[in-house]
Formats: structure tokens, C-alpha cells, sequence
């Protein structure tokens, strides 16, 4: 009887790694599936890196399946579902709620995460330890925030009001609000939070905040990217400066950011795909990785057009 119930345990330890590394199927290629939020340039850079991370890891035999939700999470809810349905060895989650919806969609295909701020306020994780424990893992686009509010003070040093816009739909929004919030504070700054739920309301919100702000932050928000040129074209002719908590949006609407390269997370994204898919390495065991450097960057087009003159450290937008 022991023996049986040994055997029983053993095999329960099997199942439950199941799906954590993948064998490619009978024509030898692996399936990766891919749902990116919405389309700017960050997220396709970083979908970009990951797809030549697997392309320089398995040429020909990976074969990917590549879904854009156009910025709607009900539709990354649903692209993942077909995934799941077309037995990919991988999912790929590029944004929270692509990552969300991968995470709701299946508990043993590998999942990869990439452009996610914060892994503990996406999926929930309470008592984080840098590990997700469970069939997820990935990279992460925060730049430092604390380096973030550094910058605010270098560049506006007699600034007093620092409005903070953001969707109210994204949560890694919510979460580096709160945290940017509290190292602003503490070095003298009033700050007030200004939020738009979507596209339809982005305008009249930035008005509000432009009106309220000696300058305002914006921190790595999707729809906010998407929104570039709207905000832009408030903020700019209210004379507000914004700087970004990205380099893609910082294109469209602020004076500077502290940047990472997308690509790389994306490609750093692949290579753990590549570990996963070919050595069976578990996903819930894989630190979240960072961008390997950050540097800071300004807007040329934007600071002459607002009297901006960034110090001699910052490097232009290119």
C-alpha cells in the first residue's frame, strides 16, 4: 500500500510540472501564442524582441500566432481563451491585461510577461518575493521611480504643483501613482491626481490637470501612449511640461523620461521563453527581470518649444 501511495505522489509531482516545459510537436516546431494590448511603439518593440529571441533560439521550428487587442481587455480575455484552444506550447502577455488574461486562461501553459510594471499588483501576488510561484514570469518596463521624482526636481526646482495623469484602468498605473506620489512629497512637492477612465475623456482630464500643475507626470500608461497627440495638443499650448515615464510617449507629449529600450525587455522576455520551451526551466522559480540600463532622455521638439534647457547629461530623443 506505501508503495502504491509513493507512486501516487511521484506521479502527482509529474503532472503538477506539466506544461512548465514544453516538447514541440510532431513536426517539430513549438507554437507560441502572442496577445499585445495595443498597438504603439513600445509594445511593438518589445514584441519585436521577444519573436527575434526565439527566432535566434530556434529558427524555423518556432512558429508564432500574434493577436493585438487593439486596447480593449475583453479582447485580450478572448485571444487568450483561443490560444489556449489551439494547444500553444507558450503564451506571451505584452501589457497587464494581456498578461491578466493569459494568467485567467490557463494555469499550466507557460506564460512570459513583457511591459509589465509591477508582476505583485497584476496577478495579486501578496508577500512578493521577485518570483511568481506559479507558471508565470517575464520582464518588467519600470525605470526607477525614485529616479523618476529626481528628475522632476532637477528640471523644475521651483515647480510646487506635480499633477499625475493617468487611465484609471490600469492598475500598474494606480501603482506607480502611489509610489512616485510619496518620493515627490517627501521632497516638498504638492501633488494632485488627475485620471481619465478612457480615450473618450482624455482631453477634458488633461485640461483639468494642466490647469492644476506647474508640471505633471505620466507615468508607463498604455492608453495614455495611445493618446499622444491629444495630450500633446492640450498640454502644449497651456505651456504644462510633462515628462514621461517612457520613452515611445515622451515622443508624443513630454519633455523628458527616464528610458529604457523596450526591445530588450522584449528580447530578455524570449530568451526565458527559449529556457522554459527548451530546457524546462519552471516558469514560477524565474526571477522577474529588469532592463539591463536606463538613461535619461529629453524631447528636443518639446523643450525648445517650452524654453527647456535639459542638462548636459540628458541625451535627445532620436
Amino acid at each position: 500500500m506505501k508503495k502504491i501511495v509513493s507512486i501516487l505522489i511521484v506521479l502527482a509531482m509529474v503532472l503538477s510540472f506539466a506544461g512548465c516545459g514544453s516538447e514541440p510537436a510532431a513536426d517539430g516546431k513549438y507554437t507560441v501564442g502572442i496577445c499585445q494590448l495595443v498597438q504603439h511603439e513600445a509594445l511593438d518593440a518589445a514584441t519585436l524582441g521577444f519573436k527575434d529571441a526565439l527566432t535566434e533560439a530556434f529558427g524555423e521550428d518556432v512558429v508564432f500566432i500574434e493577436h493585438n487587442a487593439s486596447g480593449d481587455a475583453a479582447t485580450c480575455i478572448t485571444i487568450c481563451n483561443q490560444l489556449v484552444s489551439e494547444n500553444v506550447d507558450l503564451m506571451m502577455g505584452n501589457a497587464t491585461a494581456a498578461l491578466q488574461a493569459a494568467a485567467a486562461a490557463s494555469a499550466t501553459i507557460p506564460v512570459v510577461g513583457t511591459s509589465i510594471t509591477d508582476y505583485a499588483t497584476a496577478l495579486e501576488i501578496e508577500g512578493w518575493t521577485g518570483k511568481t510561484g506559479s507558471n508565470i514570469t517575464g520582464t518588467a518596463d519600470l525605470a526607477p521611480l525614485d529616479q523618476q521624482a529626481e528628475m522632476i526636481k532637477e528640471l523644475f526646482p521651483d515647480a510646487k504643483k506635480v499633477g499625475i495623469l493617468y487611465c484609471s484602468a490600469e492598475p500598474n498605473s494606480v501603482y506607480q501613482s502611489d509610489v512616485i506620489s510619496g518620493y515627490l512629497k517627501d521632497m516638498g512637492f504638492e501633488t494632485e491626481v488627475f485620471t481619465f477612465a478612457d480615450s473618450n475623456d482624455v482631453a477634458n482630464v488633461t485640461s483639468a490637470a494642466c490647469a492644476a500643475s506647474d508640471v505633471i507626470y505620466i507615468p508607463t500608461d498604455n492608453t495614455a501612449a495611445s493618446c499622444a497627440e491629444t495630450i500633446n495638443n492640450v498640454a502644449l499650448p497651456a505651456k504644462t511640461p510633462i515628462i514621461s515615464g517612457e520613452e515611445n510617449a515622451c515622443k508624443g507629449f513630454g519633455v523628458a523620461t527616464l528610458s529604457i529600450s523596450y526591445y530588450d525587455i522584449g528580447f530578455i522576455a524570449g530568451q526565458m521563453a527559449a529556457e522554459i520551451l527548451s530546457n524546462g526551466a519552471n516558469p514560477g522559480e524565474m526571477e522577474i527581470e529588469f532592463a539591463p540600463e536606463t538613461v535619461k532622455k529629453y524631447n528636443a521638439e518639446i523643450c525648445s518649444a517650452l524654453g527647456i534647457e535639459p542638462p548636459a547629461n540628458y541625451v535627445a530623443i532620436g
